[in-house]
């Protein structure tokens, strides 16, 4: 059975149990205020965007995954008006569409927090909690959110698969991690040996912007997805 194929197959590697807890909180603190900036910037937008979410977004799947998902911060109209990582925005579309179709969720869309979509055997976060201006976050307050997303790379026990969309995602996990930029630079579809049993994966990350210019087509986002999977036959979690 190929599961790149097999929707029905979806749990083929996992129990029941890993659909439970899709938002178990971390050390989570929706009311963080370490990034002046990004605290400026947010109240900033409450006001212009008076419904949207405007806080820290916290990560999405369940409690003890195979695969993390890495992203870079929350975008505008995504995940800073929804509340959930890559939720509601053109990056999401590619992305949950990809995790549907390779068995990590049991939607191919996502567009809203209450929409009924639960991830299997994955999750989602992101470098930064906080919209950052322009998209673009300072190294400092890349630092101050690190400790969070260490938090959900040692929710893999030391075992698992790391996909990083986009170079900035790439060197938070080095740094949550303690490891070298130069011993592992960032190329897109590259699997880096982090330690024994986990792996990380490069990606161009799938905003808009690359999707238009072609950086990144589906095909070529497709292919990571195999990998995963391909992966998954050799992961001691199998």
């Amino acid at each position: 059975m190929n599961p790149c194929n097999e929707r029905a197959s979806r749990p083929f590697f996992i129990s029941l149990e890993a659909l439970t807890d899709q938002e178990t909180a971390r050390d989570f603190d929706r009311n963080c205020r370490q990034c002046p900036r990004l605290v400026e910037h947010g109240a900033t937008i409450r006001l212009r965007y008076p419904e949207y979410y405007s806080a820290p977004v916290p990560a999405f799947g369940v409690a003890r995954p195979h695969v993390l998902v890495v992203g870079l911060a929350p975008g505008l109209h995504g995940a800073n008006a929804s509340g959930r990582p890559f939720t509601g925005d053109a990056a999401g579309k590619i992305l949950y569409r990809m995790l549907h179709e390779f068995g990590f969720s049991s939607r191919p869309d996502s567009f809203a927090r209450d929409d009924g979509l639960e991830l299997i055997a994955c999750r989602i976060t992101n470098a930064v909690q906080c919209l950052p201006p322009q998209n673009k976050p300072l190294a400092s307050e890349i630092s101050r959110c690190n400790p969070f997303l260490k938090k959900e790379i040692d929710a893999l026990e030391g075992r698992g698969i790391i996909l990083a969309l986009g170079h900035l995602a790439h060197n938070a996990v080095l740094q949550a991690l303690r490891l070298s930029r130069k011993d592992f630079e960032f190329a897109h579809h590259r699997v880096h040996d982090l330690k024994p049993g986990m792996k990380l994966i490069d990606s161009y990350h799938c905003s808009r912007y690359n999707i238009q210019t072609k950086r990144l087509t589906s095909e070529m986002f497709r292919e990571i997805f195999r990998t995963i999977v391909r992966l998954f036959g050799d992961s001691p979690h199998h």
